[in-house]
């Protein structure tokens, strides 16, 4: 993991090693100061030399100067490395987030990854600034403040290294309290933003059940969670914080009390106490330092540990090596002895598919019905690979499915599903999402095709009108004829129409079927429907149900077997 941080250094190594110059540079010059005190008191003021006292003053004045730079090139370009850091750290988790399959999205939450990327990224981004800088420059000041202090008194430096030995020791035992507490933390954290997206996303159907008291307990749960986990961070921050001073100000007394003596015994003079003194305070100061910046510390290291966790996932569904890539697709699917379950392939119980076996012509399109939890909207997505089989395999123009580029595979499939999802932002850029390098009038086209041109337009801002969260400001079949517009511009070969017309009232459904049937012209398609009156015109019905096909043919011929197929129709048109 620390491999993996320091990496990203790499980009921005000049930066950062002016940086590093800049804070070296910086601690030199606080180094010096004690260094003219001392040598102004020992050998200038009891002289008729005055005059370098004004010379040193001068000189000072020139290295606080330079030293007033180097705070600033530190404040601010540190600040801009530590954002490019950001930034890179960013770009690689969405970039992983985007390779990351179904499964992935099945067990994470959204509100957690969201958090990933925005506040644990931050938290790094001020770590990665601050801490070398204040680790480089603590480290320094110590050595430096060490060594002064041993030139002036070897035996009173000893006797103050004795409590910095204890207060690094205190601090290196806290520091793994402290680190499990923010832990904690970062994961009550992530429940909270996902409480919180959870219920922004659903106020609608709060305000419609009029369950506000119910989810505001929910949040309130997950807010009492957050609200302990930070006290115990506090803590743990408090008893660092205050037994770090609690040494220091042992270490002060010794210093003085045992320098009194040294005083009174004359093993030092008086000005090179106050020179002592001096370079105490320059060995407290960056000890200071680490400590006030050790939450900052903490919170990084544990924002990057949930970075690290997540970049260290890698996707189930993984894109073979010289993938087949194809430009033209037929258009013929076969499933042959599939075997398929959500959960861990587990030979002793039955599969959802179980040794499943279809073949469908290039061009033909194929209705697939039968109940709930029979696995229709499953075989749509095993066409894409959103899932991978356990056991058997799905051929695309003869060739498995896993053997394809999985980019190459995706584009000659379109789906559309019940559930459409809607980017905010304009009605132009949900359709360009079909195919990004599309003309406007190629956007305007795929409209028309979809049946929704004439509204667009009849809107204030045209295809410019901004649709709203998942598209609240559009109807549902609205949002149905906006996904088709952008199956239009994708143009696949092969069409995955799941429960596309479900809920929708039969005025809206006529239109949005008109839509979906130019759409499905000359193309492979598949449509799973529960309206059984939207599939008659289907070149082949098939009929699932728990162990596999249960019935397949036309219309008139599944009607006339007066089977299971049969037994639906009349219930649906009871209905």
């Amino acid at each position: 993991m620390f491999k993996k941080f320091v990496s990203y250094y790499k980009p921005h190594w000049k930066l950062f090693t002016a940086d590093i110059i800049a804070a070296t540079l910086m601690g030199a010059i606080d180094l010096i100061f004690p260094v003219a005190s001392r040598k102004v008191l020992n050998e200038y003021l009891n002289t008729e030399n005055i005059h370098m006292l004004y010379i040193i003053a001068a000189i000072m004045i020139g290295f606080f100067i330079l030293r007033f730079f180097f705070s600033y090139f530190i404040g601010y370009y540190g600040h801009i490395m530590g954002i490019r850091i950001e930034s890179d750290m960013r770009k690689d988790l969405f970039h992983k987030l985007q390779l990351m399959d179904y499964q992935f999205y099945d067990k994470n939450k959204t509100g957690v990854l969201v958090t990933n990327l925005t506040t644990h990224l931050h938290d790094i981004s001020e770590m990665s600034h601050h801490a070398p800088e204040n680790l480089f420059i603590a480290g320094l000041m110590l050595i430096g403040s060490f060594i002064m202090l041993a030139l002036i008194n070897w035996q009173l430096t000893l006797i103050i290294f004795l409590f910095m030995l204890f207060l690094v020791l205190f601090s290196l035992y806290r520091r793994k309290k402290m680190l499990e507490r923010f832990a904690e933390t970062r994961v009550v954290q992530g429940e909270l933003a996902a409480r919180v997206e959870s219920s922004i996303s659903g106020v609608r159907l709060t305000q419609a059940y009029s369950n506000r008291e119910y989810e505001e307990a929910r949040f309130e749960n997950s807010n009492t969670q957050y609200k302990k986990a930070r006290i115990k961070v506090f803590k743990e921050l408090a008893l660092f914080g205050t037994g770090n001073n609690f040494l220091i100000n042992m270490a002060n007394l010794a210093a003085l009390v045992f320098g009194g003596l040294f005083v009174f015994k004359g093993h030092i003079t008086i000005i090179d106490l106050t020179a002592f003194f001096l370079y105490i305070n320059f060995l407290i100061q960056p000890i200071n330092r680490l400590v006030n910046s050790m939450e900052q510390i903490q919170q990084g290291m544990s924002g990057f540990a949930q970075f690290y966790e997540v970049m260290q996932k890698e996707p189930v569904i993984v894109n073979p090596k010289n993938g087949v890539i194809k430009d033209e697709f037929e258009g013929k699917i076969e499933f042959k002895n599939v075997v398929f379950d959500y959960e861990e392939e587990d030979d002793d119980k039955k599969h959802l598919l179980n040794n499943f076996n279809l073949t469908i012509e290039p061009g033909k399109k194929i209705a697939i019905v039968g109940e709930t939890g029979v696995g229709k909207s499953t075989l749509s997505k095993l066409i894409p690979r959103f899932y991978d089989v356990q056991d058997g395999e799905i051929l695309v123009d003869e060739i498995n499915v896993k053997d394809y580029d999985i980019r190459s595979l995706r584009c000659a499939i379109g789906h559309v599903q019940q559930d459409v999802f809607i980017f905010y932002g304009t009605i132009k850029e949900n359709i360009l999402f079909g195919r990004p390098d599309a003309s406007f009038e190629e956007i305007q086209e795929a409209a028309k095709k979809a049946q929704i041109h004439d509204f667009i337009v009849s809107l204030d801002d045209g295809y410019d009108t901004i649709v709203g969260e998942r598209g609240v400001r559009l109807s549902g079949g609205q949002q149905q004829r906006v996904s088709i517009a952008r199956l239009f511009l994708k143009n696949p070969k092969i069409l995955l129409l799941d429960e596309a017309t479900s809920s929708l009232d039969n005025i809206t459904e006529k239109q949005i079927q008109k839509a979906l049937d130019l759409l499905a012209l000359n193309k492979t398609t598949i449509i799973i429907a529960h309206r059984l009156s939207t599939i008659k015109n289907a070149d082949e019905i098939i009929v699932l149900g728990k162990d596999g096909i249960m019935e397949r043919g036309n219309h008139e011929e599944l009607l006339k077997n007066k089977g299971y197929y049969f037994d639906l129709y009349e219930a649906s048109v009871m209905i």
